[in-house]
């Protein structure tokens, strides 16, 4: 999930750039309605996209807690199999 974070974390100005522009084309006088239409789905869109750090945030709280440290654990002792 870190590696996901990551790469969210790295679209957010990209995000945020592009909502601003979407933002601001909607002050273009005279904008037909439904180009404005058009301009708040997007907006909406681009926010929606936005949340996916809080569904980041749901995975992680639905790792029951320590099996991210007993995996580790069990990766750095190799893959061995049992005897029995």
């Amino acid at each position: 999930m870190d590696e996901v974070e990551h790469q969210i974390s790295l679209s957010e100005a990209f995000l945020s750039e592009a909502r601003a522009k979407a933002s601001n084309a909607r002050t273009i006088a005279n904008l037909p309605g439904y180009i404005d239409d058009r301009l708040s789905r997007l907006i909406w869109e681009i926010e929606r996209i936005e949340r996916v750090k809080d569904a980041i945030k749901a995975v992680r709280s639905a790792i029951p807690e320590g099996a991210i440290e007993a995996e580790r654990k069990r990766a750095r002792h190799g893959n061995q199999q049992a005897l029995i």
